[in-house]
């Protein structure tokens, strides 16, 4: 088990094949970063790794870094071939989910045949930013 000593407080326990991060406090500006960079850790030391949980039951405010940072976790998932989890999440964190139409993004298994999603294919080659025209 790993403590870590920032406001935002991520316990990690680790099984053969899966990891939980338990995450207490605010995902927000100040500490999201934190856990990318845990989940990023975790995801890079163990190739054998087929679920990473994220116990949010005592999860606090997430804004939009945070949000973030959830969508961040989910794409190195992915790409490393593991199942993202998000246990036990608050009301407000499924609100939050539900309003920005991630929901379903963060929690779907992954594809099968390592075949990319058409989401992740038209994700991947959509240019983005103010010179693109519309």
């Amino acid at each position: 088990m790993i403590r870590h000593p920032h406001h935002l407080r991520l316990t990690t326990h680790d099984a053969q094949d899966s990891v939980r991060i338990e995450v207490h406090g605010d995902l927000d500006y100040d500490s999201a970063d934190h856990l990318v960079k845990e989940a990023s850790d975790q995801l890079s030391a163990r190739p054998a790794l087929t679920d990473l949980h994220l116990h949010c039951a005592n999860l606090g405010t997430v804004d939009s870094m945070g949000l973030s940072a959830l969508l961040m976790i989910g794409r190195r998932t992915t790409e490393a071939g593991v199942r993202l989890h998000l246990d036990d999440r608050t009301t407000n964190l499924d609100q939050l989910l539900e309003l920005t139409g991630t929901l379903s993004y963060l929690t779907a298994p992954l594809p099968t045949g390592g075949a990319e999603t058409s989401v992740t294919k038209e994700m991947a080659v959509r240019p983005t930013g103010p010179d693109v025209p519309s």
